[in-house]
């Protein structure tokens, strides 16, 4: 492996296993540092929009009313209830981070009828539930953004996030570096949580 200052090797520090086997330096960057990158293009996609609905109207490129017409594994659903159903957040926050979603294409908690919010709160219950059992979450941050003023990617379908806490999970890499570590791939978290469902 090439050494050069700064690399774990050059100071007497095992390598790390998951070390590049050569690393390159690009031309330009000056003197390089201690730090390995972590990089995340994946992220851009969110970043510009990318499959962001067009319109506030159902069915016109709106993710939600889309995820329901494929298989579970391919739409990265949970699990199905009558009035909504849990999908993995394909641009999670922590890990098994789920969305709690009705199929019905409205924006405004004030406008779900009374199966929707009882299915909405039974489903969030539930994801509670098969979380702890697969991750042991010592917490969860559940919510949901009302209107693009508010947060929402996508205000014209309303979803309710879920995102599972742990001691210590917010560390330097969100609060400095605006980076998450994800250490599984979402098609295996999505298949623990559907077998873990109450």
């Amino acid at each position: 492996m090439t050494e050069h200052p700064g690399h774990p090797s050059a100071a007497g520090v095992p390598e790390s296993p998951y070390a590049p086997e050569e690393l390159v330096q690009q031309d330009g960057v000056g003197v390089p540092d201690p730090f390995m990158r972590l990089w995340t293009p994946h992220r851009m996609a969110y970043i510009e929009g990318e499959n962001k609905p067009t319109s506030a109207a159902a069915g016109s490129g709106c993710p939600f009313c889309r995820l329901p017409s494929l298989p579970d594994a391919d739409a990265l659903i949970v699990h199905r209830g009558d009035a909504a159903y849990a999908v993995l957040n394909l641009y999670p926050y922590n890990p098994g981070h789920l969305m709690v979603v009705p199929y019905r294409h409205v924006a405004d908690y004030t406008e779900l009828t009374d199966a929707e919010v009882t299915d909405l709160a039974a489903l969030t219950q539930q994801a509670m539930h098969a979380v702890r059992t697969v991750s042991a979450a010592h917490g969860f941050n559940i919510g949901m953004n009302q209107g693009e003023i508010a947060g929402a990617g996508i205000a014209a379908h309303l979803h309710q996030h879920v995102v599972p806490r742990w001691a210590g999970d917010t560390n330097f890499m969100p609060a400095i570096a605006h980076t998450k570590v994800l250490p599984q791939l979402l098609s295996d978290t999505r298949a623990l949580l559907a077998k873990s469902w109450p």
